[in-house]
This record gives C-alpha cells, structure tokens and sequence, in this order.
C-alpha cells in the first residue's frame, strides 16, 4: 500500500475549511442582560419609607383658623415626665381675625392648648374688652417642665411636667397696658369675672391663698381626680390686704422687768 504524504500547507487549509462547519454545530452562547441605565445627577434614591403618623382628632380640630399651633413630636422621659401629641401655643386668632400672642409660646398637650384657645376667645377676650381695649397678648408664666409640684424635689409630679398644665401672669391690652391676674389694685369685678370662667373651663385654679406658691401668677391645668373632682383655690385680694405669705410673725411676749436689787428693802437712812 502507498503512503500519501501531503504537505503542511495543505493540511492547514483543510482545517479552515471544516472550522465553520464545528462552530455552527455548536450551541449559541447566551448574551448578558443588558445594565440597568444610570441614574441621572440629582434624582432621589429611594429609601425606606417612614411611618406615616396620623394626626389626632384635636389635631385636626385646633385648625389655623383658631390658633398658630404647629406640632411638636412627642417628649418621653425622664422618669415620670413627657407628653404625647404636642403642639407650640404661638398665638389664638380671635372671631374678627386679630391675634393674642401667647408670650413666650407655650408647649402644652393639645387637648390642654385647646382649653386655652377657646378659653381665650369665648371668655378672656371679651371681658378685656371691659378694660378699655382689645386683649393683644397672653404672658406665660410657665408651660412645659419637667419637675415636681412646686419645684420642690422629691414630690409627686406636676402636671406641667405632663404638658398639661399653664401659669398665667399677665393680660396685655392693644393700648399697651398690662393687667395682673393677681394684682389686687385691678379692678376686682374683672378678677371675679376671670376666675369665674377659669374655674368653669379648667379642672385646677390656684392662685393667691392657695398654697403660698401661686401669689403672683394663677395655675390652670385639666387634671383628672376620681370622681370627677375640680380645684378652685383663688382669693380675691383688696389693695389694703396683707397676703397671709406676708403677715408678720407675732412677737412672743415680752419679758418681765428684773425688779432692781433691794428696791422693794425699805431704805436706810445713813
């Protein structure tokens, strides 16, 4: 048998011939998917999406058309302190669109702001009117604060320190005089007048005679007691009266003279 010997060049290029024939039999590699388009400069990444608080029904009842009240979050803690459903007492917006500022703005729960804004504008508006002129402005003695009843440490505590609770100082009037609520040379049938609509719409008064830590500002808060018991402790002062804080302390009584040595003795004669 003859051997056939072909050259390199011949064998190499029937290599290339049968290539095309290998390649089509062969499966298809698959394509990547293609990469998703960059985000353009600028645009939001989503994040995770935060808890929609829904407002309370005095939320949405203390409206723009009563009062400037924006809502604070809720304070918990320390301790016994803290308050849910806050909002910043800024000014109340009377029945003719004028506004009583509330100075400095007071932090107060909004069940408790509530009080005070249709305490405002049903009752104290009107009997400022009784002065002389339009009621312009509340002064907040104290409003939110965590502490014991009095200030004092140790004691149960206060409802300021529930949000739920405002210290009345002063009245101002558009003509720029400011009125006391505890000022016994005001006219006392307006001071009546107040603490009659106070202790009606609040569950505690506590001004001057009440404790000693109320002479010169009035308390109101919307505490719950059993039984539905309400506190109204305000005495009505005269401008000759001495507060009670303020009475002097008896003297003891005073001692009797030493008689003088021998000044009963019968005197000698020398």
């Amino acid at each position: 048998m003859t051997v056939r010997i072909y050259p390199a060049w011949l064998i190499g290029a029937a290599l290339l011939v049968m290539a095309p024939c290998d390649f089509t039999a062969a499966e298809p590699i698959p394509v990547p998917p293609p990469r998703p388009a960059p985000a353009a400069a600028g645009a939001p990444v989503e994040g995770p999406k935060a808890e929609v608080v829904q407002p309370s029904a005095c939320r949405l009842r203390l409206t723009a058309e009563l009062a400037v009240a924006p809502s604070l979050p809720a304070i918990e803690g320390p301790g016994e302190c803290g308050a849910p459903d806050l909002v910043r007492l800024e000014a109340v917006v009377l029945p003719d669109k004028s506004r009583v500022a509330v100075t400095p703005a007071a932090t107060l729960r909004c069940t408790t702001a509530e009080a005070i804004v249709s305490w405002l504008r049903e009752e104290a508006a009107p009997l400022a009117r009784d002065l002389g002129a339009a009621l312009h402005a509340v002064q907040n003695f104290d409003s939110y604060d965590c502490r014991g009843r009095n200030r004092v440490a140790g004691a149960k505590i206060s409802e300021h320190g529930k949000g739920n609770a405002l210290d009345i100082r002063a009245l101002k009037l558009a003509d720029g005089k400011a009125v006391e609520l505890t000022d016994p040379h005001a006219s006392r049938d307006f001071r009546e007048k107040m603490r009659q609509s106070m202790c009606a719409r609040f569950t505690t008064v506590l001004g001057p005679g009440s404790d000693g830590f109320h002479e010169n500002h009035v308390h109101v808060d919307l505490a719950e007691r059993r039984g539905g018991y309400r506190m109204c402790q305000w005495e009505l002062r005269n401008p000759d009266a001495t507060p009670a804080a303020e009475a002097a302390v008896p003297l003891p009584p005073a001692k009797p003279r030493l008689a003088t040595p021998n000044a009963s003795a019968p005197r000698r004669k020398l």
